[in-house]
């Protein structure tokens, strides 16, 4: 698959002005590919990373910091850690953010990862698992259209919190949109009038193939709705 020719005909097409970012979880690091050095307060860090031009793989340890994102990643804590997880969710229930109760329906990669790959779709040294979109929502729509267009639109409702439950979430299910958590949006700087939309990788080329009909069926529909408003709008 070309990737690269897929990013410029989808950015294109739903005028993104984020890269969409390849994710894939792997037994091992891809030859020739870097990791990731530093310190990051979250997994969904990564995305804003690769999303402006970075491409590597990370280990269990670069997610700890993010006791959610393990936990959705599949990355159980190291034991001198682990009571992290119940802290960080022991506070969340204390101030209304979630029920406890919740918790067992939060979606995660199915199995542990060896590595992460992170990088820009059109850079990415391998197949990718989920490639995430996010822009404003008249524009990411146009992706759920196609992906309904295409069948594979997952039958679910659009998530929340967690932001980073979307990726295995759409691994699952389907193309899926989500909202965004606060957390994400501290941590990846995206904007309050931008939205997710996650695709599936073996997904990917069914979507670029219909998404060109959807964008060019809005735009008529555009035309067709602003001149009813016109004709039906009182002066």
């Amino acid at each position: 698959m070309d990737y690269s020719q897929l990013e410029t005909q989808l950015t294109s097409q739903l005028f993104l002005t984020h890269r969409p970012v390849a994710v894939a979880s792997l037994a091992h690091a891809p030859a020739g590919l870097e990791k990731f050095e530093g310190v990051q307060p979250s997994g969904c860090s990564y995305w804003a990373l690769a999303s402006g031009g970075g491409a590597f793989y990370t280990v269990a340890a670069d997610h700890y910091n993010c006791s959610i994102g393990s936990h959705t990643h599949n990355m159980p804590l190291p034991e001198d850690r682990a009571h992290e997880l119940g802290d960080t969710l022991g506070f969340m229930t204390s101030i209304g953010y979630l029920r406890m109760e919740e918790v067992p329906s939060i979606p995660q990669w199915p199995e542990t990862p060896g590595v992460v790959v992170y990088a820009p779709l059109g850079d990415t040294p391998v197949d990718p698992d989920v490639v995430l979109f996010w822009g404003p929502p008249g524009k990411v729509m146009l992706l759920q259209e196609a992906a309904l267009r295409a069948g594979v639109a997952a039958q679910l409702n659009t998530l929340g919190r967690p932001t980073c439950m979307v990726v295995p979430a759409a691994l699952t299910h389907g193309v899926m949109a989500s909202t965004g958590c606060i957390g994400n949006r501290v941590y990846t700087g995206m904007d309050d009038s931008e939205l997710y939309v996650a695709v599936p990788g073996r997904d990917l080329q069914r979507i670029a193939d219909e998404t060109a009909t959807i964008a060019s069926a809005n735009a008529t529909l555009q035309e067709y709705h602003e001149d009813r408003k016109r004709q039906l709008t009182p002066a």
